[in-house]
């Protein structure tokens, strides 16, 4: 299956939306237009010529295991030098450790044509990003001196190795422990599970970032320390030293992205170093964990963009059938499917879930640059909350997206989706890990009610709606979008009464907390792409307007944000009533009464 990247949405979410010329000047780094244009561009070629042909392959080929050491598919290796010469992995690093400090704003895009293009290649540099951030954020002089610049560069690779067979979200039950050591080293000895990239043949070496306890260390989660433990121990001169205690033990056989290599880690005496201070690892921790978590929220856009590109080509090819209200191409045997009402249904549900998805992706992005970038601390204060909100959303609603998107894609493609040869089920096995792994969806929702919505009652939600609901009073009084800005300042509305009853609601009865979250997040999620399509069909109109040119690409948004205004937007009430249904019919089912 081919993979296009969809530049000219990325472009209009990125310079008409958020005006990306204008974040960067603020963020001092040096982009222009012209510049993130051409970038992306050439980001374009890369992941639609050199990674998605790599896709199908590396499902039929999976990786092998032999005497520790792993291979990954054919092409992987070459792929990935390219990806190291070329830059690409030092896109985002910072500056002073060789990377070139691109925002997220800018590199989502990049990332978000890796994910479509193949998850399972993706997967083994995704981590590296996070190791960075964690390490620049806490690590000591000395390990950044010695791993960042080799990092950052993608030369060497870093994992995150939290999960342990009896400890998965629940990682106060680990039991990986860290002996200190007379140089001020640790021995770490343990199993690690689900390690993605644990091992592979792509880098020179790879670096693992480890939860585990020290000695003295308290009981819970209070008690973990975040060590970093080298496959090969770096030399004073920056290359691979000693190869350490540490071996792949297995790599599981999985549903989907068999490309990927994701390995039993084997932690045995292994040396290794704290990173930030003792029994803290779990906040070094959420430094990494964000940022995977947002970006297996653009892996399950990515898939979805590719599962909608496969479905259009075919609805556009295949024949069957006359349109209801008649032939609509008298010339060929059959009208293309794509006539049909119940495909356009589906098509016009995965595109506006996808561009209004892709447009939420950009507004965390442009939050996530201005936390660590802007320059007054307030604002940057003001980006983090804004940010630690809407992570779960993204991480969660992205993923179930996808994998909604890419359900519907076998069900345009019909019989033909159900067979390997067509690459849409092959979509349909990838996106399903995203849902479960850096916390499932359910953890993801009660992280949204219980830190976020309950954590400061309700007040960051609260302005995150308020700036909603301002939209909606710029828009409501053009014509052209009275109808559209009323609906969406109706949920609006409609939202804060909800947010408002679930506070009272948790505070009477705990239960109600796990028993509202998923709705919660995916009514939030919903209303918060009904707040976007607004925006964007108010620079549609805006354009169409001035004349800018175009008309085409103008008058499709427009279409696009009535259509997920009418038919998608009203899945909320569904969670609404859903919320309102309370903890009560969960609970009272006894456990026995569960039996068969």
């Amino acid at each position: 299956m081919e993979y296009k990247a969809p530049l000219r949405d990325m472009r209009f979410v990125l310079h008409e939306l958020f005006d990306a010329s204008t974040h960067c000047e603020l963020l001092g780094n040096g982009l222009d237009r012209e510049l993130i244009d051409g970038v992306l561009e050439e980001a374009a070629r890369y992941t639609g010529g050199e990674i998605a042909p790599l896709n199908r392959n590396s499902d039929e080929e999976g990786v092998t295991l032999e005497n520790g050491e792993v291979r990954t598919p054919q092409g992987f290796v070459e792929a990935y030098r390219q990806y190291v010469d070329n830059g690409w992995a030092s896109m985002t690093g910072p500056t002073e450790y060789g990377g070139q400090g691109f925002p997220q704003l800018v590199a989502c895009n990049f990332h978000e044509m890796l994910m479509g293009a193949s998850l399972s290649f993706r997967i083994y540099s995704g981590l590296t990003e996070g190791a960075v951030l964690a390490l620049y954020k806490h690590g000591s002089d000395e390990l950044k001196n010695a791993y960042l610049e080799k990092l950052v560069s993608g030369s060497w690779s870093g994992t995150m190795c939290l999960t342990e067979p009896q400890a998965g979200t629940d990682l106060a039950l680990l039991r990986t422990k860290a002996e200190p050591q007379a140089d001020g080293s640790y021995k770490v000895s343990g199993s690690k599970i689900f390690i993605s990239g644990g091992e592979h043949d792509m880098s020179e070496n790879i670096v693992h970032l480890v939860l585990a306890r020290l000695p003295d260390a308290a009981a819970g989660v209070k008690g973990i320390s975040l060590l970093l433990v080298p496959k090969f121990i770096a030399k004073a001169d920056g290359t691979p030293g000693e190869r350490n205690a540490l071996s792949c033990g297995a790599i599981e056989h999985k549903m989907g992205i068999k490309g990927a290599a994701t390995c039993v880690m084997n932690f045995d005496g292994a040396t290794g170093w704290v990173v930030g201070e003792p029994n803290q690892g779990l906040a070094c921790m959420f430094t990494m964990m964000n940022d995977a978590r947002f970006q297996v929220g653009l892996q399950g856009l990515g898939i979805a963009e590719q599962a909608y590109q496969g479905s259009l080509a075919y609805a556009r090819e295949r024949l069957q059938s006359r349109g209801l209200a008649g032939a609509q191409h008298p010339d060929k045997v059959a009208d293309p499917i794509i006539v049909h009402p119940d495909v356009r249904r589906m098509l016009l549900t995965q595109k506006t879930l996808v561009e209004g998805s892709r447009m939420l992706a950009a507004y965390c992005a442009r939050q996530l640059d201005l936390e660590h970038g802007h320059p007054e601390p307030s604002y940057r204060k003001a980006a983090s909350k804004r940010a630690a909100l809407l992570i779960p959303i993204v991480k969660a609603f992205f993923t179930d997206m996808g994998q909604e998107v890419a359900s519907l894609g076998v069900q345009v493609y019909g019989g033909h989706g159900y067979i390997r040869e067509w690459g849409m089920e092959q979509l349909m096995r990838d996106s399903r890990i995203t849902q479960l792994y850096e916390g499932t969806n359910g953890i993801q929702a009660l992280d949204y009610i219980r830190r976020k919505l309950l954590g400061d009652g309700g007040t960051e939600l609260s302005a995150l709606q308020a700036d909603f609901s301002e939209i909606c009073d710029q828009q409501v009084d053009r014509p052209a979008l009275h109808d559209m800005a009323s609906k969406v300042q109706v949920r609006i509305g409609e939202w804060r009464e909800l947010s408002a009853e679930i506070i009272a609601a948790t505070g009477r009865d705990a239960q109600e907390i796990g028993a509202v979250s998923v709705d919660f997040l995916q009514y939030s999620a919903y209303v918060l792409l009904a707040g976007l399509w607004l925006q964007a069909a108010a620079r549609a109109q805006d354009a169409l307007e001035q004349g800018s040119g175009e008309e085409g690409f103008y008058q499709a948004k427009l279409a696009s944000a009535d259509f997920y205004l009418r038919r998608v937007l009203p899945r909320a009430s569904a969670h609404r009533e859903a919320i309102q249904g309370g903890a009560g019919c969960l609970m009272a089912l006894p456990e026995s009464d569960f039996a068969f």
